[in-house]
């Protein structure tokens, strides 16, 4: 492999990059450096919430508070959730994957700005770093990730304070990399590449992106009205003042509802890269999918209030919101679908990658069944605020995107280091972590459905099995990242060598070596007009 490295712009550097492992600990403005860059910090923040999270699965394996008490659990709690959707799902789906792949699959060398790029991420250690350290100094928000008002009036400033400035950075993180991505995908590509002969997964970030531009910068400026109530009294969401919580929850939800597909639709797309390599089969129905994607993009704009049926909404409210979100889930199946429609049939491989990828189909069926229920009126007032919602949520975003972040590092694991994982630690990886995310959210349903609520440390003891239930299976999914983690560093130093295509894979970024060089390709970047086009591929 060729190790030049190029030189960046004036001003910025007092020489080229390090061409070894220390480029990785410092402002590059290469996009594959950057992507590995926003994987390992958010896989860090990762750890951090899973350990969250086992403190509190170990406080509710009792139903009194034992463990930790009520404020701690509320820190707890808030951390937990706000760590993984900011610091964890959202900056790996989009900054990590999409930094590495997009260039490529556009025909580029790097980002449209790549000093923006690096900037974006760079807003992300502080972030998290100032995020956690609150727990320590003061005491953190106690008013979960949703920060509701009055309670976030009523928390200690400090920590709900430090909270809101974590979360503006995070999101500003987020608005950068929208930018850049809309320009590169739409500005950047190669010569005569058209954008009906794009990968998926550009379309998905494209959408991603729109999401992104439009809907942070209305919670960034909800944010710092909550911290002029909090800092200056002032009385914007503040009831003894004459402030409207509801129109917070408004302003919240228009973005917070967003940010489920901001988190869902890229990995729609890196499966929609990953099923038809390990089956061996085109990606059925491609322009079905593009239109599914910007049909997602548009109603996931309209169906916000449905979070709110308990909040005095008027019934033409409810009813517009029930319908809306009743119709979003026609495109999401129609994507279902086509996932089926490419693994019938095809050359399927039951390696780590695709094992995750079929997982992701089958959690996030019964996630998206729960969410047809849950747009119902009726039955969105049985259980809101308690543990269906809860179990539907995880259903959503962990058994649908993290099971598709591991299934992508399985996948991509040797475009980026050059190596393959073991595959036996990844089977042994893949069966614990089904089974442990089954066991701690499968019974969770049940709970919800007869009354327990989330977001309290204290529960009527007749739900004590079940959630010793779901405590073990948290426990699995735990110990499952042992395998996991031992696997990425020792497959690293003394994996088996991949060569530069293993899985002989048609999109562009398999056309090169295995790790790219820095420029991405040795010469002119290759013009891929059907990245699955295994249907023409002669079969051994």
């Amino acid at each position: 492999m060729t190790t030049t490295t190029s030189s960046p712009s004036p001003g910025l550097f007092d020489g080229p990059e390090p061409e070894d492992w220390r480029r990785y600990f410092g402002f590059s403005l290469d996009h594959k450096v950057i992507g590995i860059q926003y994987l390992v910090t958010s896989f860090f923040f990762y750890l951090v919430g899973g350990v969250l999270a086992g403190m509190i699965r170990t406080e509710l394996t009792t139903p009194i508070s034992d463990f930790l008490s009520r404020e701690a659990y509320n820190e707890v709690l808030t951390l937990h959730g706000t760590i993984m959707i900011f610091l964890w799902i959202v900056p790996v789906v989009n900054g990590a994957f999409g930094n590495y792949l997009v260039p490529f699959y556009v025909g580029a060398r790097d980002m449209a700005f790549p000093r923006l790029n690096a900037i974006a991420f760079w807003l992300i250690p502080p972030a998290g770093v100032m995020l956690i350290t609150s727990y320590f100094i003061g005491g953190a928000s106690q008013s979960g990730w949703t920060a509701y008002p009055p309670l976030s009036l009523t928390t200690p400033a400090a920590g709900q304070l430090v909270w809101i400035f974590s979360v503006i950075l995070l999101g500003g993180s987020s608005i950068l990399g929208g930018i850049n991505f809309i320009a590169t995908i739409l500005k950047l590509r190669r010569p005569g590449l058209k954008l009906m002969e794009l990968p998926m997964y550009c379309w998905a970030m494209l959408g991603t992106s729109i999401l992104v531009v439009l809907s942070t910068p209305v919670l960034a400026g909800t944010l710092i009205l909550l911290a002029f109530d909090i800092v200056a009294h002032t009385g914007f969401f503040n009831p003894g003042q004459g402030g409207n919580v509801v129109v917070y929850q408004h302003l919240f939800w228009f973005y917070s509802h967003p940010a489920v597909y901001i988190m869902v639709l890229p990995a729609f797309g890196l499966v929609s890269e990953i099923l038809p390599v390990h089956s061996r089969k085109p990606l059925f129905g491609y322009t079905t999918m593009v239109y599914s994607i910007l049909a997602i993009v548009f109603l996931g704009l309209i169906v916000w209030a449905h979070h709110m049926f308990t909040s005095g909404t008027p019934p033409w409210m409810r009813l517009f919101f029930t319908i809306a979100t009743s119709f979003i889930a026609v495109p999401t199946g129609i994507k279902f679908f086509n996932w089926l429609a490419t693994l019938w049939g095809g050359r399927i491989a039951l390696n780590s990658a695709m094992l995750f990828a079929c997982a992701f189909i089958v959690n996030f069926v019964l996630g998206g069944i729960t969410g047809v229920a849950l747009a119902q009126v009726p039955f969105d007032i049985h259980v809101h605020d308690t543990y269906f919602v809860v179990a539907h949520f995880h259903y959503i975003v962990y058994g649908g995107t993290v099971f598709v972040i591991f299934s992508s590092i399985y996948h991509w694991y040797p475009k980026f280091t050059g190596k393959m994982l073991d595959e036996r630690l990844g089977l042994l990886h893949f069966a614990l972590t089904f089974i442990g995310f089954n066991l701690c959210f499968g019974p969770q349903h049940w709970l919800g459905i007869n009354g327990m609520p989330r977001r309290v440390a204290e529960y009527d003891p007749q739900f004590t099995l079940l959630n010793q239930i779901s405590s073990v299976g948290a426990l699995l999914m735990a110990l499952s990242t042992l395998p996991f983690l031992y696997n990425v560093i020792a497959s690293y130093f003394k994996g088996k060598v991949a060569g530069d295509n293993p899985w002989r894979a048609l999109t562009s970024e398999w056309l090169t070596s295995s790790p790219p060089p820095v420029e991405n390709w040795h010469g002119p970047a290759p013009h891929v007009r059907h990245p699955y086009g295994y249907g023409a591929e002669p079969q051994p």
